[in-house]
């Protein structure tokens, strides 16, 4: 899938994480330690998204995974959805979701919007 993120809406999507992170610390730490999860275990921020946001997560579910890893990570991510302030993150998700997941993920990492800014294969 190629998306193709604004530069506007990247600098939106990232005022609105930093907001998230200064008016609720403890669901955007949460959230930061899912994107490095994530990230460590080389799944896509497209299948972490769709896990939270319940969609449909099988068109980026990785393969060859170990089922045991996978349930762990799936737990997880329900351990996120389940914290009383995750309304505030899901809003965000599907306020900035034509920014793409992976592109939120990586603007809550730090990465500057502009490197983020155009095209970007999806997978």
């Amino acid at each position: 899938m190629l998306v193709s993120a604004n530069y506007d809406d990247l600098i939106d999507a990232k005022m609105a994480i930093e907001h998230l992170g200064q008016t609720k610390p403890s669901i955007y730490h949460m959230f930061l330690n899912i994107i490095e999860l994530t990230r460590q275990l080389n799944y896509g921020y497209q299948y972490m998204g769709a896990l939270l946001m319940d969609e449909d997560p099988s068109e980026f579910k990785p393969v060859g995974q170990d089922e045991y890893v996978l349930s762990v990570y799936q737990k997880e991510i329900e351990k996120l959805k389940g914290d009383e302030k995750f309304y505030e993150l899901k809003q965000l998700l599907k306020e900035y979701q034509q920014v793409s997941y992976a592109n939120i993920s990586k603007l809550a990492l730090g990465n500057p919007p502009k490197e983020l800014a155009g095209p970007t294969v999806i997978h």
